[in-house]
């Protein structure tokens, strides 16, 4: 309808019923449920330990360089300030959809003169709102989806934050365990070569053949050898770590030289309600899952009429009064060809898609953490048995070279036992490593750094739309 004269009375009838309608107004969005978990029935059991503390969970390996290290990658990654970007995308976009809830205002004006021939003069100073009821929920429940797909980009960023840590870790304890073995090659290499000046010096007094001399000189060259792969790996792992921090790989080194003086920590596991709340990527994917669930309440409201109102009110000084102009809009989807209801089974079968995702997130999550549990629960005894057999093969080796000065046993027997010295030391580091690398795996296994405060650098903005 359109009037053009005396229109307050009209006016507010219009916005009466619009308050009215407001009023009863109702939603098209699938009341939620949060799907239902084929959870294990001893993860529900009262004997679980404690949740595993948040907040800087590498501050528990005791390593002022780690923390550092971390702290560098948090604040200067790209990869990480790609994802604060798509933060701040996802937001805006969020803003752009929630404006559809409210009227929209413009203002204008216009002025005309006419040359000496014609002496008219007119001006004009005029104001239109237009406004779409939401009646049905719909540009709300847009708005919602908006929201919770900002909620998921957020979570993805916690996601790659918990990622980023646990790379830096896993690469820092690689180079030092690297730096240490390259250490164990050049210690058993200096003594294999003092046996050999000693084989050496033997063989010129003939108390032993050349074969001997020659086995030793085999010896020493292959622990010699074992060097360079060594070297190439931990630069590898080195440049790895830099980047990973944000920096350039030329000039980047570490102050620690080794893992000694590390603790492995004893993250916990808690209840799978915990499991869940501290799994961002977990945390995402209901997060998607809500998204899609306002979007089948945007398709279903589109089936249903749509109510807009366009005001438009100025003054005319040629008229010499005010005009007014309130127009109602009531349209109602008649045939559109199949897209409508195209569109809403595409969003309910985008949601089922997603609340399987969500299941599988979650199994996946608690698979996660058993693995790491056993991990951490296997290297425990793996490192205490290889701890054992270092011991065992470094006093086999001290005896063997008394014997050997003294010529109670055989060469063979001196090359085997330095063999063993140095496979079971090397295999001491490696273990210690996995050691390491284990508990940084169940630390991000159940959630790594979760705590609110945890992303918070990622953008400096608070604003969300509500």
């Amino acid at each position: 309808m359109s009037v053009a004269t005396s229109p307050r009375r009209n006016f507010l009838s219009i916005s009466v019923l619009l308050g009215v309608l407001m009023l009863g107004g109702c939603s098209m969005v699938p009341a939620y449920h949060q799907p239902a978990l084929p959870l294990a029935a001893n993860w529900n059991g009262a004997e679980q330990t404690s949740a595993a503390r948040g907040g800087q969970w590498w501050s528990e390996f005791h390593s002022a360089e780690l923390n550092d290290l971390i702290a560098r990658g948090l604040s200067a990654n790209y990869t990480l300030k790609a994802a604060a970007s798509r933060i701040e995308e996802a937001r805006a976009s969020a803003q752009v959809v929630g404006a559809g809830q409210y009227p929209t205002l413009a203002l204008g004006g216009n002025v005309q003169r006419q040359n000496n021939y014609g002496t008219t003069k007119k001006s004009s100073v005029f104001a239109e709102a237009t406004y779409e009821l939401d009646f049905w929920g719909k540009q709300r429940a847009a708005a919602d989806s908006a929201d919770a797909s900002a909620s998921a980009s957020v979570f993805d960023a916690q996601t790659l934050r918990m990622s980023l840590g646990a790379s830096i870790a896993d690469s820092y304890f690689q180079v030092l365990s690297l730096e240490e073995r390259l250490r164990l090659a050049q210690s058993i290499a200096d003594d294999a070569k003092q046996v050999l000046d000693l084989v050496e010096v033997q063989a010129s007094q003939g108390a032993v053949s050349n074969l001997e001399v020659a086995q030793q000189r085999n010896a020493l060259q292959t622990f010699q050898a074992a060097m360079p792969p060594l070297r190439q790996q931990r630069d590898l792992a080195l440049y790895q770590l830099a980047v990973l921090v944000g920096e350039t790989p030329q000039g980047f080194h570490l102050q620690s030289a080794g893992l000694d003086g590390l603790q492995v920590p004893r993250p916990s596991a808690g209840l799978p309600i915990g499991l869940l709340r501290q799994r961002p990527d977990v945390q995402a994917a209901e997060a998607r899952l809500v998204s899609a669930n306002f979007d089948v309440g945007v398709a279903r409201a589109a089936f249903l009429p749509n109510l807009s109102l366009d005001l438009i009110g100025g003054i005319d000084t040629l008229a010499g009064g005010s005009i007014w102009s309130a127009i109602g809009t009531l349209a109602q989807p008649v045939f559109t060809g199949g897209q409508l209801n195209g569109q809403l089974h595409f969003d309910q079968a985008h949601a089922q898609e997603l609340t399987a995702s969500y299941r599988e997130s979650v199994i996946e999550a608690l698979q996660d953490v058993e693995t790491q549990l056993s991990a951490t629960r296997e290297l425990d005894k793996s490192y205490a048995l290889n701890q054992a057999a270092v011991d065992s093969a470094r006093e086999a080796a001290r005896l063997a070279q008394v014997r050997y000065r003294l010529g109670s046993t055989d060469f063979q027997t001196l090359l085997i036992v330095e063999r063993t010295q140095y496979q079971a030391e090397d295999t001491l580091l490696q273990v210690r490593l996995q050691h390491l690398q284990a508990a940084v795996g169940l630390f991000r296994a159940l959630g790594g750094d979760f705590t609110p405060d945890a992303i918070a650098f990622l953008s400096p903005s608070q604003a969300s739309h509500p």
